[in-house]
């Protein structure tokens, strides 16, 4: 078996593996100015996508130009996820339906603009490749034999199983070993002869997901006690869901703003890919949905309240209209709830007590947390994955600290290494018996 890495190899952002010259595991861009995507053209058979997150899904709808028709498996969240992911994208940068950039000259890149890799017409495409399976169905793709098991990281998310009859790839994608309100932990081990993990956290172990959630409430009810207003900068994806379920569970009321919204609806209809549809349909009825614009966006900043809006960076989104609003008074809270990457508005915020919001850097005198509630495995958990594949071989990536944490394996008697973007790796496969289970 050929694995080529075209993206996702000692970073985080773009992850894109290519599997025999013909199956592609996932097409992610990886945000920035201008973004990155996978190196290299690719005209794959057909296409895996893990889950719905920009990184692993954003530049899909760009191998369908031309005359290119793939087929693109995936769980029906992940379908859903993808198609809101690549209109917001269009939206974003300004895109129309022709694939002309409004208010600027026509830039082709892949099929879109400069900025943006796609057109309109090319999203449509993906509804007519588009092509849905459950956890645990095996399904033929490009000559290899699929499957998905759930990867415990948001709704809909796999691990994927590739088996081209000589060899059996595990490709972990983002996964956590730990329960979360949303989605369960990630238990399936099937056999494999290789491993592609992600190891974003392999220097990190988180707290216990409970102390994180008491910190938490505990902030954001002084802070109401206190006359404050609580923004809630999260994910759009998995972590608005997440902070809701925590609200509701705690007596807390709040709103919800931003793609957040859509996206909360969206997961509701598929209630066989969340942990406890009952408890998510009571989370979103207790949550106040945001309709208007920056005109209620203000009136609600000055409310003794909480809202979870995106971007879970500060990087754009309803946050734009809260976080000024909300800064100048010491008794509001901004309550940051996942990583935040260098170089975001909100990884200056917390390093140096002020952001940049459309241009105009801002001292920032409400108080500023910051509470892992991280949806990857940690240290921890990462070793308890890979302590079942000590006779496989490991390929480490998607993570900051690809080459420590394979050279840490390898310490430990695991034949792991760290592949860049660029390379290809060859493995040979050990035909013996499959726990077709996925144990």
């Amino acid at each position: 078996m050929k694995i080529r890495f075209l993206g996702g190899a000692r970073e985080v952002g773009r992850s894109a593996v290519l599997v025999n010259d013909s199956l592609l595991l996932d097409y992610g861009m990886k945000t920035g100015n201008p973004p990155q995507f996978p190196v290299d053209s690719v005209d794959p058979e057909a296409v895996v996508v893990s889950h719905g997150h920009l990184d692993h899904v954003g530049a899909v709808p760009s191998l369908l130009s031309g005359d290119r028709r793939p087929p693109v498996h995936w769980t029906p969240p992940t379908r859903e996820l993808a198609l809101t992911l690549a209109r917001d994208t269009l939206k974003l940068h300004g895109v129309s339906p022709s694939g002309a950039r409004r208010g600027s000259r026509r830039h082709r890149r892949r099929g879109g603009t400069y900025d943006c890799p796609f057109t309109e017409t090319e999203v449509k495409r993906v509804t007519q490749v588009s092509e849905t399976h459950g956890y645990r169905e095996t399904f033929a793709a490009a000559g290899h034999e699929v499957t998905f098991f759930d990867a415990g990281h948001i709704p809909g998310s796999a691990h994927v199983l590739v088996d081209d009859g000589e060899t059996r790839l595990f490709y972990t994608a983002d996964f956590h070993t730990e329960d979360q309100r949303l989605v369960s932990a990630s238990t399936a081990r099937p056999d494999a002869d290789v491993v592609v993990c992600e190891s974003t956290y392999s220097d990190v172990t988180h707290d216990p997901r409970a102390a994180i959630e008491s910190r938490f409430v505990e902030r954001v009810e002084t802070t109401l006690w206190e006359g404050g207003t609580v923004v809630v900068p999260a994910f759009a994806i998995g972590r608005t869901q997440e902070m809701l379920l925590v609200c509701e569970a705690s007596g807390i009321d709040c709103y919800v703003d931003g793609m957040g919204k859509e996206v909360t609806r969206m997961l509701r209809e598929h209630p066989g890919f969340v942990r406890d549809a009952d408890a998510l349909r009571r989370a979103a009825s207790n949550a106040r949905f945001v309709t208007g614009r920056d005109g209620q966006r203000r009136r609600i900043a000055a409310k003794n309240a909480v809202v979870v809006t995106t971007s879970g960076m500060l990087s754009g989104g309803p946050a734009m209209t809260y976080v000024p609003e909300v800064r100048s008074n010491p008794t509001n809270a901004i309550a940051l709830t996942g990583y935040q990457v260098e170089g975001t508005p909100g990884r200056e915020l917390l390093e140096t007590g002020r952001c940049e919001i459309d241009g105009r850097v801002m001292p920032v005198s409400a108080g500023v947390d910051w509470f892992d509630f991280s949806a990857h495995a940690d240290r921890d958990g990462l070793w308890s994955l890979l302590d079942e594949y000590r006779d496989a071989r490991v390929l480490v990536n998607h993570g900051d600290r690809c080459s420590a944490f394979a050279a840490e394996l390898a310490d430990d008697g695991v034949a792991a290494a760290a592949p860049a973007v660029g390379d290809e790796v060859v493995v040979e496969g050990d035909r013996g018996p499959a726990r077709r289970d996925g144990r």
